[in-house]
């Protein structure tokens, strides 16, 4: 009640103040982001799916909720070239959970906290890129960007992007 009298007051007083939200608060819409990626995976690049290093490149996701637990069934990771993964599976991430998103082939493990693309060829360039995150409902969750030589200054192709 008091909200709509100090609402109608500012109104008549020309008053009124618009507050805009941050440019990054719909980024922190959602409970999963990106924890962080391992975009080039060590030694010499081999899509080969019995000795290659897919298995070695990574994407993080954690779930920052203090107490809601979330199903990763339904939310998509994409790059910029369109390069994509749906999660089909049930796996719950529950407060301060997190999951690796490999590459590869491999049996998926809420245990290990593991998924598996089921993909031999590599997702993540190894100069620079834009991830995707999106919940089922299609609205992003998270998205960040990195370049090799401004993010990854250790050159060990590994970004953490929220501690």
């Amino acid at each position: 009640m008091r909200m709509r009298y100090a609402l109608a007051a500012a109104v008549i007083t020309g008053t009124l103040a618009v507050v805009a939200a941050p440019a990054q608060a719909a980024e922190y819409s959602s409970a999963l982001k990106i924890k962080g990626i391992q975009y080039d995976a060590p030694g010499r690049d081999s899509n080969n799916c019995r000795t290659g290093n897919t298995k070695d490149e990574y994407l993080t996701i954690k779930n920052y909720s203090r107490s809601t637990t979330v199903n990763l069934k339904g939310y998509v990771v994409k790059d910029a070239t369109g390069n994509k993964f749906t999660f089909t599976a049930n796996h719950y991430l529950e407060p301060g959970d997190y999951v690796k998103l490999r590459g590869g082939r491999g049996t998926d493990s809420d245990a290990n906290n593991v998924v598996y693309r089921q993909n031999c060829n590599f997702m993540w360039n190894n100069d620079k890129d834009t991830i995707y995150f999106y919940k089922p409902s299609g609205a992003r969750a998270d998205v960040h960007s990195y370049t090799k030589s401004r993010d990854d200054r250790d050159g060990n192709g590994y970004i953490n992007y929220h501690g």
